[in-house]
Parts: structure tokens; C-alpha cells; sequence
């Protein structure tokens, strides 16, 4: 198992680097989305950009997981980030997939197949038997994305002031 190095059709999945920090401020530009992630929006990109993925560093080091950098093979660009991250939701732990891109990738399916890889490499390893996403009520490009990855709505919930649906795979038996 190493989380840390993956590979799908079209995609490369690594650790984040402190060089990925000037990067991943083109996702927080002409971004619309960005309200559906409780973040800050009176920091600057760059700040939004350090917090990120300094925060992802963090749960390397705590929890073995969190968001890898996603490189698009085609470009070697980093383009997104996905993974799988523990969460604690109305008094349980789960396992989110999450996913997020820069927005001039958005529409090229990139998202779907980062969050089937995180969801196939969390059950072929055993992580958990059942992974969620969170979800914005108002995000359908989201929503569309965990139903591609065979995710449907369980309950609607509150998280981190935002009125939220939380997906779900099924449960492997």
C-alpha cells in the first residue's frame, strides 16, 4: 500500500510539496465555487494556498492520509488535489473522499476519475469499508461527481456552517 504514489488513466497522485504552494493559488482565482468550502475568502490566494496544504502535511504526519496532488500526466501540471481524509460528523468518524481543481480543468472528467481511484485504493486496501462526501446542497457539479463514483445521498447534515448532503457508497459486507 502507498497511498502516497498512485496512478490512473489520465492521472498521477503524490504527496504536496512546499514548491506546490505558488501553484495551487490558481485555484483560488475567478474561482465561483470556492463559498461551498468555508474557507476565509479575506485571505489572499496565497494565503488560502499555504493553509491548505500546510494543513495537509499535518494529516500526513497525524493520520497517514489527506489530499495528494493530483498531475495530470498528459502536462505534468499540477491540476487538482483528491483524497481521502477522516472526519468526525455528528458524533461518528467516516472517511471522505474529496476532491478539488483548478478551475480551468473543471468539465474534463478529472474529478470523477481522481475520486474513483481514492475510493478504489481505500477499499483495495482495506481503509475503510464505506467512504463519503461531503457536499454544499447548492454544488451539483459535486453532487455529480460522487454519484459517478456510485455515491448516493444518506442524510443531510450541518458542517462547518454550511447546510450540507453527505454521500455514501455502499457498504462492502
Amino acid at each position: 500500500m502507498n497511498y502516497f504514489n498512485q496512478e490512473s488513466e489520465r492521472l498521477l497522485y503524490r504527496k504536496l510539496h512546499e514548491a506546490d504552494i505558488p501553484l495551487w493559488t490558481d485555484f483560488f482565482i475567478d474561482n465561483n465555487l470556492l463559498h461551498f468550502l468555508g474557507l476565509d475568502l479575506s485571505k489572499s490566494h496565497l494565503e488560502l494556498a499555504t493553509g491548505w496544504i500546510t494543513r495537509q502535511f499535518q494529516r500526513y504526519e497525524e493520520e497517514g492520509l489527506g489530499h495528494l496532488a493530483v498531475i495530470e500526466k498528459a502536462t505534468g501540471k499540477l491540476i487538482g488535489m483528491s483524497g481521502i481524509i477522516p472526519r468526525e460528523l455528528e458524533g461518528n468518524s467516516y472517511f471522505e473522499i474529496a476532491y478539488s481543481f483548478i478551475p480551468s480543468y473543471w468539465g474534463k472528467g478529472f474529478a470523477s476519475e481522481a475520486s474513483q481511484q481514492m475510493k478504489r485504493f481505500g477499499l483495495e486496501n482495506k481503509v475503510a469499508n464505506q467512504f463519503i462526501s461531503i457536499i454544499d446542497l447548492e454544488n451539483f457539479a459535486s453532487q455529480a461527481v460522487a454519484r459517478k463514483n456510485n455515491m448516493e445521498i444518506i442524510f443531510n447534515s450541518t458542517y462547518e456552517g454550511m447546510e450540507v448532503f453527505i454521500f455514501a457508497s455502499e457498504k462492502i459486507k
